[in-house]
């Protein structure tokens, strides 16, 4: 079938261009994308050289399903998963399926047996290759059928595209790496798409009391909308957030925080969260920073605890349905993270809109032809 999708030139640019999307096979499932949410992660993919179909977070309509599809039929309303596993290594074994050493595209590579055929979709003849195997910004997409979660059809498609990858990154990382119970004090440094759902989650959990930082005004206002019982604006010029972390202390009794969750994406601020945290408190890095820092190593004294997770440690077999369940009981708000959509032909000003900060998340809509 004929498609349109947001293509990276592998230099940066990004254009919308014409493209075929062929028959699911075996193990395949067809999907005409009705909307998809801007990561940070693809952004910084296309400037890296990455040259295909940009996008990893979308939803929309199953059209068809190749041979041995069980969990999806045509009709179904569906959200993608970027966490493709293999059900049977290791890591997916002890339920981290977000490590499978398999199909995961970060941990076993993009060239496992999970992954639809590349020929799926092409461009000039070409195989053209899709970001994370999903490349959601394409009004259609063939994927794995691990690839897909079947969503109700009450939820809508702006909202439900954002789950996949930046919800759940945000909301897993309180939920299931830290694990945050009821009544704990929690820090959320960076209110963007992914902090306002580890807000959202401490709110959900019971914690005590969630401080929300941020040096956006508005991102702040945001924070307290999606459950921050206290914000503090942050200077560019505070140095390691290590003013931030006085005004912490001084908020909760002079020890700090049980948890603090780095939500930036800023190398600067990847210690942040350990300044902010009591002796024996967990510093959990959520954003994804991979460049080489320096630490002043006395931050971890004493006790403290430092997790990296990939993916928040999201489950997607579970955690996924379980997200779309809490938006089912208005528990998770979703449509408040997407005050506007953007047309296919305006990714450019979307990705823009997402690099400043303009909504909570920043979400392409795609009207079916």
């Amino acid at each position: 079938m004929r498609a349109q999708a947001a293509v990276a030139d592998g230099k940066g640019g990004l254009s919308v261009r014409d493209i075929e999307v062929g028959d699911p096979g075996p193990g395949e499932v067809l999907i005409e994308l009705r909307a998809s949410g801007i990561c940070h992660t693809d952004h910084q993919i296309m400037g890296e050289g990455f040259a295909g179909i940009i996008g990893h977070e979308g939803a929309g309509v199953v059209l068809a399903v190749g041979a041995g599809v069980t969990s999806v039929a045509a009709g179904d309303h569906v959200l993608t998963n970027w966490a493709v596993y293999c059900g049977t290594c290791p890591a997916c074994r002890s339920g981290r399926e977000s490590l499978c050493e398999v199909d995961s595209p970060v941990i076993g590579g993009f060239g496992g047996p999970g992954h639809a055929a590349p020929e799926r979709t092409t461009s000039g003849g070409e195989p053209l290759v899709r970001a994370f195997h999903i490349g959601s910004l394409s009004t259609a997409t063939v994927v794995r059928e691990r690839a897909v979660v079947k969503i109700p059809e009450s939820i809508p498609f702006t909202s439900a595209c954002i789950v996949g990858c930046g919800v759940a990154t945000g909301f897993c990382s309180v939920s299931n790496a830290a694990g945050v119970p009821a009544g704990a004090s929690v820090v959320v440094i960076g209110c963007g798409g992914v902090g306002l759902n580890a807000v959202q989650a401490a709110r959900i959990a019971k914690a005590s009391a969630i401080i929300a930082i941020d040096v956006n005004p508005a991102r702040l206002e945001m924070a307290r909308r999606f459950g921050a019982t206290a914000v503090l604006e942050a200077s560019r010029e505070d140095v390691g957030l290590l003013g931030a972390a006085e005004q912490v202390k001084a908020m909760t009794d002079g020890r700090g925080a049980d948890y603090a969750f780095e939500c930036t994406a800023v190398p600067a601020l990847g210690a942040a969260p350990l300044a902010m945290v009591r002796h024996g408190g967990t510093a959990v890095q959520v954003s994804g920073i991979e460049q080489d820092l320096t630490i002043d190593m006395r931050l971890f004294e004493w006790d403290k605890t430092y997790l990296n997770p990939l993916f928040g440690q999201c489950r997607p077999s579970v955690d996924l349905a379980r997200l779309v369940g809490l938006y089912a009981t208005g528990e998770l708000l979703l449509d408040e993270l997407v005050p506007r959509t953007y047309a296919l032909d305006e990714v450019g000003l979307a990705v823009a809109d997402m690099l400043a900060g303009v909504n909570g998340k920043c979400v392409i809509a795609m009207e079916p032809e």
